[in-house]
């Protein structure tokens, strides 16, 4: 199967129409006329990855987060960008990303399900098509009041448990109870006054550091930082899931979890 086809049947779900406009989604390196026998998935395109994936003999490369950000003025083997795209391409492997647009239409329904959420509303409208009654909303993390009011310190351990988790860092009285969840897999300090906006009681997200954990407990609002990484592995095992439902003839690797750091 070629990669423009593959290319074809994920943005048949996830189309970068919805990714933000600061983005860069889609076929980062390679060639889309790559035949692939072959897939291998992660999070992100470190060396580590790079190299599991050279070694799997994998055609294609996708991941949540986008190799190339920024604008390139050369690439060479003097900056480590530059050595991953030379290793892809030097091993015609095709990258491909997809990021907010996964995050819009993959990740806010199914971090939202692994929370238990029901009835659920996006947290962060992105995108929105339609007119009036037919208006459909879509965009980053959802919120929802869950069925029976608990502890913070409960909802942590529901956290850990919906993620997989050993720990979570927390900011706000544990005792305090909660009813109301926002969830924003990722990094979620942009949407911290969104979640106050939804009288959220506690916001469940990544990478939240010392001022805006303390300003939000300020304003009424407990924050579980879960970890960016900590959440957002369920791309991996929700798109091993879709590409083998959706692709014959191809077969599916997956990064294993493996998060970036660790506490001692």
């Amino acid at each position: 199967m070629l990669c423009k086809d593959i290319i074809e049947v994920i943005e048949r779900n996830y189309s970068p129409k919805y990714a933000m406009e600061w983005d860069n989604v889609g076929l980062l390196a390679g060639r889309d006329n790559k035949e692939v026998k072959r897939i291998y998935i992660a999070l992100d395109a470190t060396d580590e990855v790079i190299e599991d994936a050279v070694r799997a003999g994998a055609d294609m490369l996708v991941t949540h987060h986008p190799l190339i950000f920024s604008g390139l003025k050369r690439i060479n083997n003097q900056d480590f960008v530059g050595r991953r795209l030379i290793k892809l391409i030097s091993n015609d492997i095709s990258c491909y990303s997809m990021h907010t647009n996964y995050d819009v239409c993959g990740m806010a329904d199914l971090s939202a399900e692994k929370m238990g959420f029901e009835n659920a509303e996006v947290l962060e409208i992105t995108f929105e098509e339609g007119e009036s009654q037919g208006k459909i909303c879509m965009g980053i993390g959802k919120a929802a009041d869950v069925s029976e009011e608990m502890t913070l310190s409960e909802c942590c351990d529901v956290v850990k448990k919906a993620f997989s988790l050993s720990n979570v860092k927390v900011f706000g009285e544990l005792d305090r109870k909660v009813k109301r969840i926002a969830i924003c897999p990722g990094s979620g300090k942009s949407v911290i006054g969104e979640a106050i906006k939804k009288h959220a009681d506690v916001l469940v997200t990544g990478d939240i550091g010392h001022h805006e954990g303390i300003d939000s407990v300020a304003q009424g609002l407990s924050i579980i930082d879960a970890g960016h990484y900590g959440i957002e592995h369920i791309f991996i095992e929700d798109m091993e899931r879709y590409l083998k439902n959706h692709l014959s003839g191809v077969e599916i690797i997956s990064a294993p979890i493996s998060h970036p750091f660790q506490i001692v």
